[in-house]
This record gives C-alpha cells, structure tokens and sequence, in this order.
C-alpha cells in the first residue's frame, strides 16, 4: 500500500502545463536575483533543470515540508550541489521552514542557504552535497536502507516503508570514480526504487563534455543492470512519463537522461561553460529575464498562482503524512513489537541490555584487536538490529561479518551486511546514505591505508556528523609482509586533524570493546577504528598494576602507574605495549615511569582540565609519546621537554618484529628517549 497520491501521476493538463511552466521561471527569476545579490554562485543548473525539478516536486515527491523528518517522505538527493538555489528555491515555494528573506541571504553568513546545500542546516537538505559524485552514492545508500527497512517492517496490507529515492546528478557526477562504484553496486542489488535524474547538458567547466568524456553514459548504465530512458528534459510531458515508466519498474534502478540546456534562458550564455559558476551580471540577468518572459524590474518575484499552487505541497504532504500515520496506527495494534522496534531505530535508541554478555579475553591468549572486534561484532550485532556491516572485498581481513549473519542480495534484503566490492570510496558513500536515511548504523571496513580512497566520504560523514564506524584493520607497519604499499603511516595524523571525526586506536582486545562501547554510546558522528592484523598480549585488569578499560571512553588514561613518577610514557594501539617494556626497564634504572594508553586525542581533548591534567600533569615534564606513523601531532603532549618515537618514512616487507627493530620502534628506543627527556627537563 503506498501513500503517494495516485492522482499526481495522472496525465499533464494545459493548465497544469501553465502553472509548471509559470513555477520553473519562478525558480529561475529566484536563482537569478539571489546569485546577483550576493554576486556568487551557480546559475546554470538551476536555470536548465528548473523544468524537470518542478515536475517531480509537484507530481511525483511524496513529502510533507511541514514534518521533514517523516520516515517514508520520498528522499531527494541534489547530487549536483553547486546548484543549490534550485533546491533552496524548491524549499521555499513548497513551504519548508525556509522564508524568503533567506533565499535573500544566500551564501551569506549564518543564513539558512550556504553556496552548497548542508545536511542539519536547512529544513529538507537530506545529504551534504557539492563534492561530485557523492550525492549519487548517498543515495545508494538510502535506496539500500528503504529496501532494508521494508523487508523488516513490512507485513501483507501494511507497506509502511515505501518510499522512492529520486537523485538529480550532472556531468560532472557522472565522471567521478565514486558514481561508477556506487551504480555498479545499485545495479547489481536491483534497487528499483532509485531514480536518477541526469542533467544531460553536455557542458562542464572547461567547456563541451566531449573535451574528456565521450563514453555512452547510458550503454554504461544499461551495463550496469540500470533501466535506460532518455527525454528532452525541457518537454514537461516527457519527463512527467518517464518518471512514471521509473516508479513503475521495480527490478531496476533507474536513469532518465533529461537533454537540457545548462542557463536556459540566457541569450548569450545558455548552453556554455560560462553559464555554470559565474552570476549573469546586471544586464544579462534582465536579458534573461526579458527571454523567459519575466518582469525585469521584480526581485525575488513570485507570481500569487505559483506561489499557491506549489504551496499546496504543504495540506497535500499534510494528507499523505497522515493517511500513512493511520495505516501505522492500525499496524500498532497488530504488530505491536515491530511497530515499537520501528520508533525505536528511527529515534536512534539503542536497545536496552544490548552490552549484556559482551566478550572478555584471557590474558593469557595474545589476540589482534581486529579479532576482539570480530568477537565484539558476533555479541553485540544480534542485539542491536540497526548496525548494518560491510566490507569493500576484506571480509576474513576486517572481521566484520558477524557469526550467522548473512549478506544482503538482489531481491533479498533480510541480511544484514554488504559485500561492497573492492569499492572503498562507494562504501564510504553508500554508509553516509544509510545513516543519513535513518533507521540504522552502518560500519564497513577495510585497511587503513586504504582510507586514502574514501577520504572524501569520511570528510563528508564528518561534516554532516553522520554516526558512521569505519573499521580500519592492519593498521600499521605491524601488518609485516605485505610491504609499505599496505602499510599506514601518515594515516593516523590525517584522520585525527579532520575535525568531529573520533580516531579509537585500542591497545588491547578489552580496549577494543571499550572502543566499540564508545563509537555506539558516546559519539554522535563518525568514528573511525584502527586495528592491529598482529596479536597483541591481552592485559590482565584484574591486575592491580592495570587500570580498567573503561578509559578508553575518556580518550587517554592512566594505565600503569609507579609511585611519584618522575616521567609519562604515553603510547596509542600496539606501541603500549612497547611503553609497558619501557617503563619496566626504566624500573630497573630506579626511574619511576607512568604509562598512558591514548586510544582517541580527540575525546581525551574533550575532557575537563582537572581530568587531563590528572592524567598528564603539568608539573612532569620528562614525557615520551610512542606510535609506529608519523609523529604529526603527539608534541602538544610531549611538550618542549619531551620527544616523540615514530616513523619519518614508509614501512618495509618483512616480519613485522623485524621491521619494528630495523624501523627504531622499541622499547629500548623509548627508554633512550625517556632518559633524555629527564635529562634535558632537569636542566
């Protein structure tokens, strides 16, 4: 049973045909004027693909701009994002919380309307767009979670999740590598209810597409499995059709080629690069509006029929809203558990008793935390419905795929996990959308050298604060054999100078739990977790010389102490251990060290001075920070007495005890290091 309005589908009258018309010049006299004002921004997209917009808007979105957050709204994603007046102006006309007086404010400070759209920051933004080619891959995701969630909640007469993913993309997404490795993927999972819009106006930057891109878009999508249409994306009826041949095709995604013309309108710049990412200019911006037939002298013009009739989106949205909430109502009382499962997932609530039973690890075992994190995953992940794991092709690597848990296929949807392909970025992508649709917390993994390839989702995550785990196993020279090309070294550093991204470097497999604890209960946005592929001792907490794990959620902490320490060893991952070693052999020099285990700088430098300062206290100067990467960052610890051991090159293929020794990365090392720094803060 679905909500959308079946009328809405029916055919395109004359009149109707007028008021869309009248709407998308609406659209194009406001992106016109508030690019002029704030003399920035993009002009072209929305001036070639106000016709299409305006036909899905108003004939095919199902939304309610009073409630934004309605879980089975329709999710449009503006891949495109340099476009964004298109979208602000679609928000605006419809009723979302969006007046005019932002629309004036455009890409000004503190407005509501920025030069690219913001997820959390504008009323009906679903995804942070603007990078290309990440908008498409989004949408993947949320496609992926609307089949996922509908293979759960769904039961005969009660469709309650059954909503389409429309994305409108350009050129420019087209070209990027991450679009290929998320629509190779959406085709290969059969989401037929994703529906690309693709603005085909053959026109980029530099001039004509055919400069560098020459390829059959559409073979290449029909190789995908994708369903193929093209129109001319200016014929209202055509593209009123083809959007109905679309949500009519269930096995396929699908692609309408709407052939537009980029800054229709402008007399001498329609169908050029100049017509993409400058303003028109005063008198090219009258010309076009003299060209479309509307009042030169008008800013911010919205006719009274347009602004009616595109304002009916709200009492419509209103009625689909609430003739859904009645089928859910009655859904209630027949299915009482899921329908509190429902509320649940989507109010981001973890399920009570969700870390009972969680593992423990004999110390006498040695265990690589990729393991302890496969070990977390087979506890936790049957108790917490909403985690959705995956790898890009690293599966027996990550250990991300749960005991008993099974992947997601073409037409079956009850796993709970992705095989992504060797697909890294899409993953990264593809996981935004999911988390961004609601309804789920998704983690993926692969090595964290490998993050290079995704970087640009995990930036994307981190902007949005999208509550995202990447699991990033083999995470340093440790992983041995398999040489520098796999080895991370600068990784570490670049993670943690992203800001609100969450970097957990556990030291032990009972700190990995805690690591895990923290990335589901403690932070909000995305976490990333980096994972030894070697075996590390598990340390005995039942040991008083050790204290409890429960640390790591502080993001450093005291681990070892000795009485009236003289000097602080502080260490991330498996380099601990190296300064467990180390404080041992300065013991035998009547050097009194303390140990701190620094699993997250991030979440230690959010904790309260008196704690930091209990932890790292400034009267003891004799410090020496311990990890096998680069030592970018652990100075601000160290202070001007200490000394950081890390790595100034790549790593090496050998064993990874050799390449620890020959790389300087030992406990001896610190111990020269520690003796120096006392030295030299004794002056």
């Amino acid at each position: 049973m679905t909500t959308k309005a079946t009328a809405l589908n029916s055919e395109i009258t004359d009149n109707d045909l007028t008021l869309l018309r009248k709407s998308a010049n609406t659209i194009r006299g406001l992106t016109i004027d508030a690019i002029q004002k704030a003399n920035s921004g993009h002009p072209g997209l929305p001036l070639g693909m106000a016709d299409v917009a305006v036909v899905l808007w108003m004939r095919h979105l199902k939304h309610n701009p009073a409630d934004p957050l309605w879980p089975d709204r329709d999710r449009f994603v503006l891949s495109g994002g340099h476009g964004s007046m298109l979208l602000y102006s679609l928000l605006h006309l419809t009723g979302y919380d969006l007046p005019m007086s932002e629309l004036q404010a455009f890409r000004q400070w503190g407005s509501k309307t920025p030069g690219h759209p913001e997820y959390g920051h504008t009323p009906g933004v679903e995804t942070t767009t603007g990078p290309l080619g990440q908008g498409i891959s989004n949408a993947v995701g949320m496609a992926i979670a609307e089949r996922k969630l509908a293979a759960r909640f769904n039961r005969p007469d009660f469709g309650i999740v059954d909503h389409f993913t429309f994305v409108m993309a350009g050129d420019g997404d087209m070209m990027e590598g991450v679009s290929h490795e998320a629509c190779s993927l959406a085709g290969h999972l059969k989401l037929g209810k994703l529906i690309m819009l693709y603005d085909d106006n053959h026109i980029s930057i530099d001039g004509p597409t055919d400069l560098s891109f020459t390829e059959d878009r559409l073979a290449r999508f029909a190789a995908y499995g994708w369903h193929v249409q093209q129109v001319d994306g200016h014929d209202t009826r055509e593209v009123h059709a083809a959007i109905i041949a679309a949500e009519a095709e269930t096995t396929r995604p699908s692609i309408i080629a709407c052939r537009t013309i980029i800054g229709f309108g402008s007399p001498n710049r329609a169908g050029t690069s100049r017509a993409h990412g400058d303003p028109l200019g005063a008198e090219e911006a009258k010309l076009t509006k003299r060209n479309l037939g509307w009042p030169e002298d008008k800013e911010f013009y919205v006719p009274d029929e347009v602004r009616e009739y595109m304002g009916s989106t709200k009492s419509r949205g209103a009625e689909q809203q609430a003739a859904w909430q009645a089928q859910f109502t009655a859904y209630e009382k027949v299915h009482a558990q899921a329908s509190r499962e429902f509320k649940r997932v989507f109010g981001k609530e973890l399920p009570q008793g969700w870390d009972r039973d969680l593992p423990a690890f004999p110390a006498d075992q040695p265990l690589a935390t990729r393991a302890a994190s496969g070990a977390f995953l087979n506890a936790a992940v049957p108790r917490i419905p909403q985690l959705i794991g995956g790898s890009a092709d690293l599966t027996p690597s990550n250990n991300t795929l749960p005991k008993g848990e099974k992947a997601i296929a073409p037409g079956d949807f009850s796993g709970r996990y992705i095989h992504y392909g060797v697909r890294e970025h899409a993953m990264g992508a593809i996981m935004n959308g999911l988390a961004l649709h609601g309804g789920f917390i998704p983690y993926g993994g692969t090595f964290l050298v490998f993050s290079d390839y995704m970087r640009g989702s995990i930036r994307l995550a981190a902007l949005m604060g999208a509550k995202v785990i990447f699991v990033f196993t083999h995470d340093s020279i440790g992983l041995g054999e398999d040489g520098p090309t796999h080895q991370a070294v600068e990784h570490l550093a670049a993670l943690r100078a992203m800001p609100n991204l969450v970097v957990l470097r556990p030291a032990d497999a009972t700190e990995t739990v805690e690591a895990w604890r923290a990335a589901l209960e403690d932070i909000d946005g995305p976490t990333a977790l980096a994972l030894t592929r070697q075996k590390l001792p598990v340390l005995d907490r039942s040991d008083s010389r050790f204290a409890p794990a429960a640390g790591v959620r502080r993001g450093g902490y005291v681990l070892s102490d000795a009485p009236q320490p003289q000097m602080i060893l502080i260490g991330s991952g498996s380099e601990v251990h190296i300064a467990l070693a180390a404080q041992a052999a300065l013991a035998q020099k009547n050097v009194a060290a303390r140990v701190v285990s620094m699993p997250s700088t991030e979440l230690f430098d959010r904790q309260p001075e008196n704690y930091r300062q209990s932890v790292l206290p400034d009267g003891i100067l004799a410090r020496v920070a311990v990890e096998a990467a680069v030592p970018l960052g652990w100075h601000k610890y160290t202070g001007s007495f200490g000394e950081v051991i890390g790595l100034e090159r790549f790593g090496a293929s050998a064993p990874y005890q050799r390449i620890y020794q020959e790389l300087g990365i030992t406990a001896e090392a610190v111990v020269a290091a520690a003796l120096r720094s006392l030295q030299h803060s004794q002056g």
